[in-house]
């Protein structure tokens, strides 16, 4: 199993196989992406960049026993780990073959005592002490297990598909959440790099960081109500977002919404909570862009869509430059939802992909957005008041993936805005002082010394891989560790 050990030595090589090399700043700029292959050189053959976000799993859940990866500390096939048990004893991991978990708390709180110093001790007892009996088991301060099953991990056998596909591609075993906390404050910093609470919709000024509480969607507190179909949405974020840069150097993007319902509360505080539809037409806390003031005032709203254009638009390669997906309550892999229901609609939507005629420039960033309460054993590095969060899985699936390969640089999901800025946007960053619409963000996240680049994931100049089209019902694979 090949790997990388740090950032330099992953961008020289990425230095010798591209006569692009690394870096945005000299970069060709915007543009509506078109599919064909061949159309620039280093990071711009990457013409389609689609990101696939799920829900609520740990790096160490899904790929703690992955060989070569940083996984879960063993000796043999004895786990060296044991999370303490408030009802005594500890717990070591376990194989954990059920769909279907229970998970524990998720909110900044929870993050801050699973961590517990560096200790990564907490994960037992915080999900011991979640609230249970919740009308809604998505409740990020709920669970309806007792505490154990967030030592439980999985493998091939049952989640193959993706086994598969970090054995194909690219796997990164060091991608952490970019906030140490749940969904909301996550999809904010996806689009934005920043998670904030604004007193007024008009000026950034007014916005102020809140990791765990920035402003709920109007269906929530403060005597706010969802507008009737057809009337405007108000805007609730006036901070800059990533789709105020594209705009400006025309570069295409959509973000499609799975129909259903939302796979959270969105309200991290609440003990139950009726959820809420959700789809291109309902902004939430899965759906944010809607309330971002930049996207109202540029006319955009049109580009967040229903997923079935999703699969309309790859078939005829048709595929915006950048874009996003996120699923509904079934599909997101959220507990109680099931990981295989998740892993059949996740290998849908990458066979779209690999069947489409934008497949010879796409790259794929598949990630799950927060760990769910699930134990991890890798202390997050700090890099300013909001995180990093915890270790998550990821994986770059890609014609120009490094295959089989296992990128040990310390990345968030910080990374996918720095790979769009430097590939479409001429390594412009969501940056106050340049981008033109300052807002008081404490820092440029893409720039923090402590990020990685994904550039290195990729070899540019090897033969193309081919696409590799999996069954959507696939067979369990073999176990990671004999007599397990």
């Amino acid at each position: 199993m090949r790997s990388i050990t740090s950032a330099g030595a992953a961008l020289g090589a990425v230095l010798a196989v591209s006569s692009c090399g690394v870096g945005g700043s000299g970069g060709s700029g915007g543009g509506v992406a078109t599919g064909s292959a061949g159309g620039g050189t280093g990071i711009h053959r990457i013409q389609h960049v689609v990101i696939v976000m799920q829900e609520n799993r740990s790096f160490d859940e899904y790929f703690g026993t992955f060989p070569g990866v940083d996984g879960l500390p063993r000796q043999g096939a004895q786990f060296t780990s044991c999370v303490p048990d408030p009802q005594g004893g500890c717990q070591k991991p376990f194989h954990d073959p059920n769909p279907v978990n229970a998970g524990g708390p998720h909110g900044q709180t929870n993050a801050t005592a699973d961590v517990d110093g560096g200790k990564m001790d907490g994960f037992v007892g915080q999900a011991a002490g979640g609230r249970r009996g919740c009308a809604n088991a998505n409740d990020p301060a709920c669970t309806n297990g007792k505490g154990v099953d967030v030592m439980g991990w999985k493998d091939a056998r049952d989640i193959p598909n993706y086994w598969t596909y970090a054995q194909d591609f690219t796997l990164q075993d060091r991608m952490f959440e970019p906030n140490a906390s749940w969904s909301l404050p996550e999809h904010l910093f996806l689009v934005s790099e920043w998670s904030a609470k604004c007193a007024s919709a008009s000026n950034p000024d007014s916005c102020v960081n809140a990791l765990q509480s920035p402003n709920n969607p109007p269906d929530r507190g403060g005597g706010r109500k969802q507008p009737p179909n057809g009337q405007p949405v108000p805007s609730l974020y006036a901070w800059t977002d990533l789709t105020w840069l594209m705009n400006r150097q025309h570069v295409s993007w959509k973000y499609y919404v799975a129909p259903g319902t939302e796979p959270d509360c969105e309200d991290s505080t609440e003990q139950t909570c009726v959820q809420k539809q959700q789809n291109a037409g309902t902004p939430g806390i899965w759906n944010p862009l809607p309330f971002f003031t930049d996207v109202a005032q540029d006319h955009q709203l049109g580009n967040i869509q229903d997923l079935s254009r999703f699969t309309a638009d790859a078939q005829k390669g048709q595929l915006p430059a950048v874009s996003w997906i996120v699923p509904n309550s079934k599909t997101s892999e959220h507990p109680p939802a099931s990981t295989a229901t998740g892993q059949t609609y996740v290998t849908g939507l990458v066979n779209a992909i690999m069947k489409s005629p934008d497949w010879s420039s796409t790259a794929i960033f598949l990630t799950w957005d927060d760990w769910g309460g699930f134990y991890d054993h890798v202390q997050p590095p700090a890099v300013d008041q909001n995180g990093y969060g915890l270790r998550v899985p990821a994986m770059v699936i890609s014609p120009y993936a490094r295959r089989g390969y296992v990128d040990h640089q310390t990345l968030s999901h910080d990374a996918y805005a720095k790979f769009i800025e430097d590939d479409f946007l001429g390594g412009q960053r969501l940056d106050p002082k340049t981008d033109g619409r300052a807002d008081p963000r404490p820092d440029v996240r893409e720039d923090a010394s402590a990020l990685g680049d994904l550039q290195a994931d990729f070899d540019f100049a090897q033969r193309p891989l081919p696409p590799v089209v999996l069954s959507s019902t696939p067979a369990p694979g073999p176990a990671s560790i004999p007599g397990t």
